[in-house]
């Protein structure tokens, strides 16, 4: 099922998605995805997907990426496989949500897209296993890990370079029964199609990736996990209309602006 969230009449609520018709849900977006039923949370209230805004699914705490993990970004990019996942993170004022505005840094001459499938945790893990990583993923999204190259190629940690505010997009919803290891992902820039994948090109699936991660770092209800980007990465400008896909979730947009 695809769940998110939306606002209307200037609150935000949770909902269920069918095609273009949302049924709102009295719960938070933790609870719905912890949810053994989800039909309890159903109320009668409907909605219509273009007469609300959608909002980012969730509101994480961080945002942990990783770096070089598609098997074809990497033959793309001559590099050897890493042995152990890079990890870095986005902090929670990055996010943005789905039709949102991305806002161009007046400090830097690149930014580069990154499109990306999202694990959504939905219970707090903290040395996880990749068997039980399972237990702790309540879906996946879309996360657009937004870069500015010139400021990554610049300093020695990566944290101002993915860290402006609105450097991640993330939704516009999320998809509780997805199989995250084989599913195409791609990425259109102004309706030019610029990466072309498939999330079984990983180098560390998702299990692996939560394991791994939960075993540096705790994770919240509601953080979400970038799992690295397909190859084809490449620059935007002010003006340019950005579309993630990944199959089975949908379609992030966004819209490249000036600050």
């Amino acid at each position: 099922m695809k769940l998110l969230r939306f606002r209307t009449d200037g609150v935000g609520k949770t909902g269920l998605l069918n095609e273009d018709e949302i049924t709102e849900l009295n719960c938070s977006m933790v609870d719905a995805l912890n949810a053994s039923d989800i039909n309890e949370f159903k109320t009668e209230n409907s909605y219509n997907l273009s007469d609300v805004d959608v909002l980012p699914p969730v509101s994480p705490s961080k945002v942990v990426c990783v770096g070089l993990n598609y098997k074809d970004h990497a033959r793309e990019l001559d590099m050897e496989l890493p042995e152990e996942p890079v990890i870095f993170i986005k902090p929670s004022t990055a996010v943005t949500g789905h039709l949102d505005d991305v806002r161009y840094p007046p400090c830097s001459t690149q930014v580069d897209y990154e499109a990306e499938l999202g694990i959504v945790i939905k219970k707090e893990a903290h040395n996880v296993d990749k068997g039980d990583a399972p237990d702790f993923i309540g879906g996946y999204t879309i996360l657009n890990d937004v870069t500015a190259r010139d400021k990554q190629r610049k300093d020695v940690q990566w944290t101002r370079a993915k860290g402006f505010d609105t450097f991640a997009p993330i939704g516009p919803c999320i998809e509780t029964e997805l199989n995250p290891v084989d599913q195409h992902i791609s990425l259109r820039l102004n309706n030019d199609l610029k990466q072309d994948s498939n999330t079984k090109n990983m180098i560390f699936n998702v299990y692996e990736l939560v394991e791994f991660i939960s075993h540096v770092m705790t994770l919240n209800p509601g953080d979400v996990i970038g799992t690295g980007t397909a190859p084809g990465v490449g620059p935007m400008q002010i003006g340019d209309t950005v579309e993630a896909e990944v199959e089975g979730i949908g379609v992030l947009k966004n819209f490249i602006k000036s600050v």
